[in-house]
């Protein structure tokens, strides 16, 4: 039966958002020993926290995590924490109860389910599949921080799906040089913002590349894409990418290319990461303008 546009329109809002945080963190070690990389603090919020409110801010209801055997941590974040709430609410700290409450806003669910071995992302994302119950749902990665103001790329992506009803990855311009570290897009024609894809690929060679256009952390896809990632073969590595899941749905349904609004920084390495701090913390409304000030004396 076919569907009516208000029909449409409710099967496809997005709902849920899985966020893949099984990785081991190594390139932070000794600190993510025993702490998850995501818990990480940008000034005084852990990196996964800034993932969940680009969520929220999106529309999600349902925040899907897939875990490994080492990130309690992260479980125990988003989780109440009465005897803290109890002891703010004692002491008459008000301020402080209320950002301890509001990690999760009310009508939000967490769940968590867990990747047992490290076979790539494409296998991260076919975890979440038992969670997923919508047609269409979103990926964020929170390795990569994407500030931009009260927009935030998810949702971007999702207003672009709702004027076309395609799935959408983020995409950003790379140096040339650096192809070799994303999955790049081939999308000849662009309107705006957005271009139909006509291929994408895993971590070309830049001779090789089809563009200079790069997948960053963002992805708003149809729930095809699980069938398809379940028939997926092993990379090189032993791993299952989502780019190769993503090339196999483009053949079947429509995927868009969408340039987004933001400043990014690549939180899974020290610089990044120290960048992002620097950024996030001049612009704390606590702190940013004494904190500009002193990182602009002599």
């Amino acid at each position: 039966m076919a569907q009516s546009e208000g029909e449409y329109e409710m099967s496809n809002k997005l709902k849920t958002v899985v966020f893949p945080v099984a990785g081991l963190g190594t390139r932070f070690l000794p600190a993510t020993k025993a702490v998850p990389k995501e818990m990480l603090p940008v000034v005084d919020k852990p990196l996964v926290q800034y993932a969940v409110e680009e969520a929220v801010a999106a529309g999600a209801t349902r925040l899907v995590f897939v875990t490994g055997r080492t990130k309690n941590a992260i479980a125990d974040h988003f989780d109440k924490a009465y005897e803290l709430e109890s002891e703010l609410a004692e002491k008459k700290k008000t301020e402080l109860l209320e950002i301890a409450q509001s990690v999760v806003p009310e009508g939000v669910s967490c769940l968590y389910v867990r990747q047992s071995e490290p076979l790539g992302l494409g296998h991260a994302i076919l975890c979440a599949k038992p969670l997923v119950q919508e047609e269409v749902f979103g990926v964020i990665l929170p390795d990569d921080l994407i500030d931009n103001g009260d927009d935030p790329v998810m949702s971007q992506l999702v207003r672009h799906h709702e004027s076309t009803g395609a799935s959408v990855v983020s995409v950003t311009e790379v140096i040339p040089e650096h192809v070799n570290r994303y999955g790049v897009v081939d999308a000849p024609t662009f309107e705006g913002r957005s271009g139909r894809l006509r291929g994408i690929v895993e971590k070309p060679e830049p001779s090789e590349a089809p563009s200079n256009l790069a997948v960053v952390g963002r992805y708003l896809l149809s729930a095809e894409i699980f069938e398809i990632l379940e028939q997926t073969a092993p990379d090189h590595r032993g791993e299952i990418q989502v780019t190769d899941a993503i090339a196999t749905l483009l053949e079947k349904e429509a995927v868009d290319a969408y340039q987004f609004e933001g400043v990014q920084f690549d939180c899974g390495n020290k610089l990044g990461f120290l960048q992002a701090t620097v950024w996030f913390g001049t612009k704390h409304p606590e702190i940013g303008p004494d904190f500009k000030h002193w990182l602009e004396q002599d």
